[in-house]
Formats: C-alpha cells, sequence, structure tokens
C-alpha cells in the first residue's frame, strides 16, 4: 500500500464514520417521530399478502409505470442504486488497491456485465428524469410546483456523479491494463479506458471521490430528516408494505373510509366521551403512527398533484403540499412531544412548567400552531384546503408509495365536524335534512316512491313479495332528484323487460349516510347506517343493485364494518350481464358519439371501468376523453362538495363538461346522479344544452331497445 492508498484509505474510512454516525442518528430520530403517533393494529395482519404487494409495486414499479416512460426511467435508476451498491462498497476496495475489487464474484464477467449495462442504463435513466423534471417545472399547472427542487437537483447530481465514477475506475483499470473484464462484456468502461491516460493511482483517486460523493449524499440526508426525495428509496418499501388494503391494486385509500379510530380501536359511539376517546384528528401527533411515515415517505413527486381536480382549477388544495406541510409541521413539534409536551383531548398542556422552560422555544411554538387554521391563526392547513378535497382519490391513485391522502384529509374534517362544529355553512342544511328527514334534500320520506308513478308496470316492493334475487336500492337522488328520476324509472323498466326478479325498499329506505361520512360527520354516518343494516338484514337481502356509486360504495364496502355481508353491483354491471346474456338486445344504435364519464366512486375507487363501456358499445359508438378510467377527471360532487359552494377558482364540473364536449360527441353518459347533475349543469352553463345530451348509462342502452318508444 502505497502513501497515496494511506491517504485515501483514511480519508474514506474518516468521512465513512461521520456519515454512519449521522446517518444512525437521524434514522433514530425518525423512529421516534412515527413512533408518537397512535396505534393502528389494522397494519400487521397477512404479511404474506403484504409482502407480495410490497414486492410488486417495488421491484415491478406497477404504480410508477402508469407513467410510461418515466417510470421506465426511475425503474433504471432504482435498479442501479441497488444493484450498483456493491461498486460502492468495491471502492473501498479500490481505495486500498486501485487493482483491487469486490472479493468473490468481484471478477466474474457477468458480475461486470450487469453492473456495466445497469450502469449504462441507470445514466441514462438519470439524464432523463432530469430533462423531464426541467420541462415539466415549466409548464403553467406543474407537479413540481412547491417541491423542494434543490433536494431534487442534489439527489440527481448525486446518481450522475457515482454512476460517472464507476465508469472512471473501471476506465483508468483499462487503461493501467489491470481490467478483468473482456471488451464484449464491458464495451463502455473499455471505450472510457481508450480515452484515459495510463495512472497508476487513477482508480485511487477516482475511488475516493466516489466514495465522498456517496457519503456526502448520506451525511446531507441525515441532516436533513424531512428530505423525502432521498428518503423514500428505504421508507417506501416499508409505507407499501403497512398500507392499508394491501390485496388492492389500486391503492391503500380507495373504497371504503377507515372507521373513526381512539386507541387503535373502532369508536363506539354509544359510549364515547371526547374527553377520554379521540374524535378525529386535532393535533399531528393524533394521525396513527402509518399516517407519520406517509408523511415522511414523500418523495415531492407531484404525481398526486398533476392529477388533483381541486389543484387543476385554481383551488389552494394540492395533495403534495397537504402532506409537506404535515411532515414538516411533524418534525418541527417533535422536540416539545417527545421532551414531555403536548395537548390532551381537553386541549391542556401535559408538560409541566420546568418541561416548558427548557423546551427549544421554535418548537414549542410549533407545539401552539393549531392543526387547521388560517395564516393569520398561524395553522397548518388552511380551511379551504382542507374543505377543497372531493375525496375522488385521483391522489391516492397517483401515488408511488401509496400515500394514503383521503384517509388523512377525512381524520381531519371528523375533528372540525364533530367537536369544533366548524365546517361551510351550506353544507349544515344538508347535514340537518340527513338526520331530520333521512336525505340529503330534506324531501318528505312518503314521497320517496314517487317515481314509480307513470310506468305501465307494477314496481315489486319489500313485504309485498318475499321472493326476489336483487334488491334494486334507489338512493336519495334517484327517488327525489328530478334528472336521476329518468335513470331509476330506465333502469327499473330494463329490469322488467329482462324479467330480473327484484324488488324495492320504497319508504323503508334512507340515505346511507356518504355525503355525512365524507364531510366528516360520522355520528350522522353511524346513525342512518345502523338503520339500513337493521332493514336490509331483516329483510334478509343477499343481493343490491344500485344506481349511484356512492351508495354502491358505501353498501358494498363500508357497511361490512357493521357487520352486513352482501353482495353489491352497479347498475352498469348488472345491465352489462343482462345484454351478454341475450335477456336485453340493444337493435338500434343511437344517433352520433357517445362519451363516458367514470365516476370517481365507480371507477377509481371499486375498478368497473368495463361494464359501463360494454353496455355503450352495444347502443352507440364510444368516443373516449382524453382523462378517463383510472385517471378519469371528477365531476367536483364528491366528498360531500355536492352541497358545499364552489367560490375559489375555477368550477371542477366546467372543467370536465369543456373536456367532454371537446370530443364532438352529442351525449354525455354517466353513470352517477352526481354527476349527472354536475356534468348537465355544466353543459347547460357552456350553453350547449340544445346540441349534447347528458344521460345515464341506463337510458342509452333503454333507447336502443326500445328507440321512440323509450319512456322520458
Amino acid at each position: 500500500m502505497g502513501t497515496v492508498q494511506i491517504v485515501a484509505t483514511v480519508l474514506a474510512g474518516v468521512v465513512t464514520l461521520v456519515a454512519v454516525v449521522l446517518a444512525v442518528r437521524a434514522v433514530m430520530q425518525m423512529t421516534a417521530v412515527i413512533r408518537l403517533g397512535r396505534p393502528d393494529p389494522t397494519r400487521s395482519g397477512d404479511k404474506g399478502a403484504r409482502t407480495r404487494t410490497m414486492l410488486v409495486e417495488t421491484l415491478g414499479h406497477t404504480r410508477m409505470l402508469k407513467w410510461t416512460a418515466v417510470g421506465a426511467a426511475h425503474w433504471f435508476v432504482m435498479v442501479s442504486f441497488m444493484i450498483l451498491f456493491l461498486l460502492v462498497v468495491e471502492a473501498y476496495f479500490e481505495v486500498v488497491d486501485p487493482e483491487g475489487g469486490l472479493p468473490i464474484i468481484g471478477h466474474w464477467t457477468i458480475y461486470g456485465l450487469v453492473t456495466e449495462w445497469i450502469g449504462v442504463l441507470g445514466l441514462l435513466g438519470i439524464l432523463y428524469l432530469i430533462y423531464r423534471r426541467q420541462r415539466d417545472k415549466r409548464k403553467k399547472v406543474s407537479r413540481f410546483t412547491g417541491s423542494t427542487m434543490w433536494q431534487g437537483y442534489f439527489v440527481e447530481a448525486i446518481i450522475v456523479g457515482v454512476l460517472i465514477c464507476g465508469f472512471l475506475i473501471r476506465g483508468f483499470k483499462v487503461a493501467n491494463d489491470t481490467f478483468e473484464y473482456a471488451a464484449w462484456a464491458t464495451p463502455v468502461s473499455h471505450g472510457v479506458g481508450a480515452l484515459l491516460p495510463a495512472a497508476a493511482d487513477g482508480p485511487t483517486w477516482v475511488a475516493l471521490v466516489k466514495i465522498f460523493i456517496s457519503m456526502g449524499w448520506l451525511i446531507t440526508i441525515a441532516l436533513n430528516v424531512t428530505m423525502g426525495v432521498a428518503w423514500h428509496r428505504f421508507l417506501a418499501f416499508f409505507n407499501i408494505f403497512f398500507k392499508r388494503s394491501p390485496e388492492k391494486p389500486a391503492g391503500s385509500g380507495l373504497g371504503a373510509l377507515k372507521p373513526m379510530m381512539s386507541d387503535g380501536k373502532p369508536l363506539d359511539f354509544e359510549e364515547a366521551d371526547p374527553e377520554k376517546d379521540q374524535f378525529g384528528v386535532a393535533q399531528v401527533e393524533q394521525f396513527t403512527w402509518k399516517g407519520l411515515l406517509d408523511f415522511s415517505t414523500c418523495t415531492e413527486c407531484g404525481r398526486c398533484q398533476s392529477q388533483c381536480p381541486a389543484w387543476n382549477t385554481a383551488k389552494p388544495l394540492s395533495p403534495k403540499l397537504l402532506v409537506l406541510s404535515l411532515r414538516d409541521h411533524a418534525y418541527a413539534k417533535a422536540p416539545y412531544l417527545l421532551g414531555g409536551g403536548g395537548k390532551d383531548l381537553t386541549g391542556e398542556e401535559k408538560a409541566t412548567e420546568a418541561q416548558l422552560a427548557h423546551m427549544d422555544v421554535l418548537a414549542l411554538a410549533e407545539g401552539n400552531r393549531p392543526l387547521i387554521g388560517t395564516e393569520a391563526e398561524g395553522g397548518v392547513i388552511d380551511p379551504d384546503v382542507l374543505w377543497s378535497c372531493t375525496t375522488c382519490g385521483a391522489c391516492v391513485e397517483q401515488c408511488p408509495v401509496d400515500i394514503e391522502h383521503v384517509d388523512h384529509i377525512v381524520d381531519m374534517r371528523r375533528y372540525q365536524v364533530l367537536i369544533e362544529s366548524s365546517f361551510p355553512a351550506e353544507a349544515g342544511v344538508m347535514l340537518r335534512n340527513l338526520e331530520n328527514k333521512g336525505n340529503p334534500w330534506g324531501a318528505p320520506q312518503n314521497t320517496r316512491e314517487d317515481w314509480t308513478k307513470g310506468l305501465d308496470f307494477e314496481v315489486p316492493r319489500v313485504g309485498e313479495t318475499e321472493d326476489f334475487d336483487y334488491l334494486f336500492w334507489v338512493g336519495c337522488a334517484g327517488a327525489f332528484e328530478d334528472r336521476a328520476k329518468k335513470t331509476t324509472r330506465a333502469v327499473a323498466t330494463l329490469l322488467h323487460e329482462a324479467g330480473v326478479n327484484y324488488a324495492i325498499l320504497g319508504e323503508g329506505e334512507t340515505c346511507t349516510g356518504d355525503p355525512a361520512r365524507r364531510i366528516g360527520n360520522e355520528f350522522v354516518f353511524q346513525m342512518l347506517a345502523q338503520q339500513n343494516v337493521e332493514t336490509l338484514q331483516e329483510a334478509k337481502v343477499k343481493r343490491i343493485v344500485a344506481t349511484c356509486p356512492h351508495c354502491f360504495n358505501t353498501l358494498g364496502n363500508e357497511y361490512s364494518q357493521l357487520g352486513l355481508e352482501v353482495e353489491v353491483v352497479h347498475h352498469t354491471q348488472l345491465l352489462a350481464h343482462l345484454v351478454k346474456e341475450g335477456k336485453l338486445t340493444p337493435v338500434q344504435p343511437i344517433e352520433g358519439d357517445v362519451t363516458y364519464h367514470d365516476p370517481c366512486y365507480l371507477g377509481r375507487h371499486n375498478r368497473v371501468f368495463d361494464a359501463p363501456r360494454e353496455v355503450l358499445g352495444e347502443a352507440a359508438n364510444l368516443v373516449e376523453m382524453p382523462r378517463n378510467s383510472e385517471r378519469s377527471f371528477c365531476c367536483g360532487a364528491g366528498g360531500a362538495r355536492m352541497w358545499m359552494e364552489e367560490k375559489i377558482g375555477k368550477r371542477i364540473n366546467v372543467e370536465r363538461t369543456e373536456e367532454a364536449l371537446a370530443t364532438g360527441a352529442k351525449t354525455i353518459a354517466v353513470g352517477c346522479p352526481f354527476c349527472y347533475t354536475m356534468i348537465g349543469d355544466g353543459v347547460t352553463g357552456k350553453g350547449e344544452q340544445d346540441n349534447v345530451e347528458v344521460v345515464d348509462v341506463a337510458s342509452v342502452l333503454l333507447r336502443s331497445i326500445k328507440g321512440d318508444k323509450a319512456p322520458a
């Protein structure tokens, strides 16, 4: 070992020791913060499924590859980080001996071949990602808006530097005639070597630079524990493993909402006490540990932001910025919490005066910030951000590391509604109607069956008939809203034509509670849900067909939390089945093209994409909007936004309507009464009501079957 190698070895050892010590401290700090969260026992079950899902989503990059080019580039960068870690280890041997290499496998040709091409593809991948970042950040509505850009640039530069150093080390070995691999296996390294002069100590110096770059990266991220763009490469494996529903390919926060939890147990409203039980989330430490892990894992990639209907229509909500605000707040508040501070459920300070006297003033100030509040109030999350969410799930669908944005937003809403009674004023009318009338419109219960008047057949009722295959869940919109009544009548007519044995509850039906739950009023949801569960169990219902995706989702995914197990299908699924069986036969294609708008709670939340298209394909010529299926753009009505005024930015339904009109289709087909209203209003607002019609998929099918005889 020469003087150069001795000096290089000492320097490499010192910088590595510093980096490792700081990294261990950072990991302990992050672990301490995450452990501040509330327990969640639902995250540990079915480890086999969780492991499979984690491996599929990470190694298979199933979420990332939804954006094909970016996903492929990122996969090569990820693989290069994992495999070329061996080359960083090898650099320590090259520091000691310029002719050295990794023990055992370092001389294998296959090792040289694989690392060579992974290095090439990783370098091409990171260069493409650099290009995309520079291109996309210049867009008017950029997914990188609000991201910590220096961190992204730093990580990109580190990757480029490490990969280049790898080829330079090999190039010097080639120039020194000490390289162990043939040119056919490592052509790039041999090409670099042809350009470099022979230098005996060249591999040692470059290996030292490579170690300095790698350890510089580790030191930097250790000093910045909120640097998700770097830490996600470790935390993503855990975050995906602990996702809420490992069996769901779509995402962790889609479909059913989590029940309200207190100390890891579902809240029992009959015995709950706000002074002893947690009602929603009022402080950042009241999120579960998985929530704090979510915040720590965010990569700041902005895919959620790019798909969010609120952000795309100039609302203040960005799912990414919301998560980053919660992350930064959690870590800034952590010293105060770890020092014994914090508020109990009554808002009283837990720490003694002596403990408070020794706390960092910045952490103490952070601890006194309200979680929800305006800028003047020092709030972490602005109320306009919280109430802009439509719970459409586009953020969760797109997140490559399975962050559960919707659950966190609803948890914060729950506290605001149930404890603070703080929510948009106009939504109060809807909640009162649900409590007093059993429907959000406040319509009299004895008018629930008025939609049946004028039909030329008798609609069977539960109680009048014991023998029925399907309960037709009409829903509040289908019973009371004029446009939705057309869908209800069309579905009933089609079921009658096909000979389906069905029945309705009529006045025995009440709201499923979806708008109450999404706005955060879990108490009203539980009240309505319990009533419906008892009614359905008493009627011995086994199968339900629903026209409203919100009812479909609540009945099928959320009532199981209350003990109801029942098969629920959307009416488009049943109609598609009846068409396939030959029980309904379209005979007359409707005039003009048809475009289909995917309802969020049917498509993204429940993966029903094909059935509506199969029905429409039999009855019309279907043309797709650019944003369709899992990337469908929300109509703006979900998350109880149907009953709140849209005062900020462009109306979401107008944005979606313009996209539908741009297809040139004469008919816009929907599969949801909320979408029916929102898109219909959008068409009217654009003055196109005489040229373009908005109808449900069922109405399109009925017209194709009956032609001019179809009921209006």
